[in-house]
């Protein structure tokens, strides 16, 4: 297939360009943290069920082996869970989590005397479709950045959704976080081989990166690595504004093609990965290796040294601090993931799972502290709302409690990216009364 056309282009409603803050890390290599001497692996490293989808699979005692099966599913949407490092199991516990407070996890005395693993190199080429799904299953791919969906189901489209075109999300759109810029920055051919693993699953002909035009390098990076590689992968050059990265946006930016409300992009014949989640999938397929490392931006200017970490799941945030030399005296809020979509944390021991893309520490004047006050109407949240919704209305009936009415200006169609929120002048907490909404009115 010939190099398809850059393209310049957008999304169509709303978006904002905030101060994105990158340059804290942008030109830092990715570093490989030394091992813990204590990792703790949770069982669920996605936020799709309350329910754990996952088992453990090992007792306490066992000695294991990095890479070592850990964890299987009891459920559908649950994947694999592979240990992280050598060593002796402390404990099968509950410990904390990000998103569920307490889940069931594995805690491991790391050994660090063990010899590195060999994985082996598998000649993917020759498989067909279905052995590369099982591969990927078999691995624990999940979205390397988002909710955890498993790769292996994301990766083969009910036939109702016959899908012609393979999107790579490397927008990385939020501020701060540059762990995907790097990635297509020093492994640009491991990136475009996952594509075209992917590719070969899903039996397209098409695939595109979606590139944001404020990443001169990481482009000039790919053009290289595909004139060398002979891939045939179209690089989409689009215009800077966030949420470029969210699914929906992302495609009519790059396709022109319009996911229906409450449809998946399969029902337009696109899937999307991002970066991460395509590396994974390389590492999986190509060198037999399972997901239990993960690549992250540490940021913020309430950390002493900012820096793009690769780090062992498992590994606490703590743990991170510890090694990045501890927090400043004005750090005033912790951020998993970015400042816009991003989950305010206040306990320290939350270890990394493989959806995490970011650690920020926001000094006071980097977060927004601000108490919030009445709306003034002004009607700024409409005019940036990448969905066309009505966070004024929306927000209005949250906060007198009437849930239900929020149904009306289509609150389930709000992805909470955050953009209302930014640009309110009152500062009120517009996405956390979308979240609200939303918990009040469950699909049944």
């Amino acid at each position: 297939m010939a190099k398809l056309a850059t393209i310049f282009s957008t999304f169509a409603l709303g978006g904002i360009h905030p101060p994105d803050s990158k340059e804290l890390s942008k030109d830092l290599p990715v570093e490989v943290m030394p091992l813990p001497d204590v990792v703790t692996i949770p069982l669920n490293m996605q936020i799709l069920t309350a329910t754990p989808p996952v088992e453990a699979v090992v007792d306490k005692k066992a000695v294991l082996s990095e890479g070592q099966l850990i964890g299987k599913p009891i459920h559908f949407l649950g994947v694999n869970i592979h240990s992280s490092v050598s060593g002796t199991v402390k404990a099968v516990d509950t410990i904390s989590h990000h998103m569920m407070l307490r889940v069931p996890g594995v805690i491991v005395d790391v050994d660090k005397n063990a010899p590195p693993p060999h994985w082996p190199a598998r000649a993917w080429q020759e498989l067909n479709s279905r052995e590369l799904l099982d591969i990927i299953k078999e691995t624990g791919v999940v979205g390397m950045g988002g909710a955890g969906f498993p790769a292996h189901i994301k990766l083969n489209p009910p036939p109702n959704s016959p899908v012609d075109i393979l999107l790579i999300n490397a927008a990385e759109c939020e501020p701060y976080l540059n762990c995907d810029y790097r990635l297509m920055l020093e492994r640009a051919a491991d990136l475009l081989d996952g594509v075209k693993i992917i590719m070969k699953t899903l039996g397209v002909e098409k695939a595109y990166i979606g590139i944001e035009d404020n990443k001169p390098l990481a482009v000039k990076s790919l053009e290289e690595a595909m004139a060398e590689r002979h891939q045939g992968i179209g690089l989409a050059v689009l215009k800077v504004k966030y949420p470029q990265g969210s699914e929906k946006q992302l495609i009519q930016a790059v396709t022109g093609r319009v996911v229906p409300d409450g449809a998946l992009p399969a029902a337009v014949g696109v899937v999307v990965q991002n970066v991460g989640t395509t590396v994974a999938i390389y590492e999986a397929v190509a060198l037999s290796k399972p997901v239990y490392e993960k690549v992250l931006t540490v940021s913020g200017r309430g950390i002493a040294r900012p820096a793009n970490l690769k780090v062992r799941l498992g590994t606490t945030v703590q743990q991170i601090i510890d090694y990045l030399g501890g927090t400043t005296g004005d750090l005033a809020k912790v951020i998993l993931g970015g400042p816009m979509m991003g989950l305010n944390v206040s306990d320290l021991n939350i270890p990394v799972t493989k959806t995490f893309s970011g650690i920020l520490f926001l000094t006071k004047e980097e977060a927004a502290l601000d108490s919030f006050g009445p709306c003034i109407r002004c009607g700024r949240c409409i005019s940036v709302c990448p969905m066309g919704l009505n966070p004024m209305e929306t927000s209005a009936h949250a906060e007198a409690g009437h849930y239900a009415d929020t149904l009306a200006y289509g609150v389930r169609s709000c992805f909470e990216c955050g953009c209302c929120a930014y640009m309110c002048p009152a500062k009120r907490p517009l996405v956390q009364f979308m979240k609200l909404s939303k918990l009040k009115n469950p699909i049944r």
